[in-house]
């Protein structure tokens, strides 16, 4: 199998055993990004509405790395801490992609790292 490392600095760096990103078979497969501004290291200040947009830039910033773009997207998981907040975090999501969407799952979860509102992982075409 082939596997090629993505990593930038222009994105939160793994803390713990896991890649930004990995190239393999055609696609790019980003890990879960949450709302942690690299510059700082620390989670934007707000709520679900401020930590959404700030994954978005993590995540183009992670696939310019490949020469890829959000359009590349083919798939994408939202773990959200609250379903409350879905309508939400869909208008944001709709600001970020035209048609045709990426194929995409949102689903609740009892827990999320550092306990932030959302975390959304991807897969693109290379």
């Amino acid at each position: 199998m082939n596997k090629e490392l993505i990593e930038t600095k222009n994105a939160p760096e793994a803390l713990g055993p896991y890649s930004q990103g990995i190239v393999s078979n055609g696609f790019i497969f980003l890990s879960g990004q949450i709302g942690i501004d690299p510059a700082s290291g620390k989670l934007v200040e707000g709520g679900v509405s401020e930590q959404t947009r700030q994954i978005f830039s993590n995540i183009q910033n992670v696939l310019s790395e490949t020469g890829n773009i959000l359009d590349d997207i083919v798939k994408v998981t939202v773990f959200l801490k609250d379903m409350d907040n879905f309508s939400v975090v869909n208008s944001i999501y709709s600001e970020y992609f035209t048609k045709p969407y990426p194929a995409r799952s949102a689903v609740q979860a009892a827990k999320l790292p550092l306990d932030v509102d959302i975390e959304i992982e991807a897969i693109a075409s290379k």
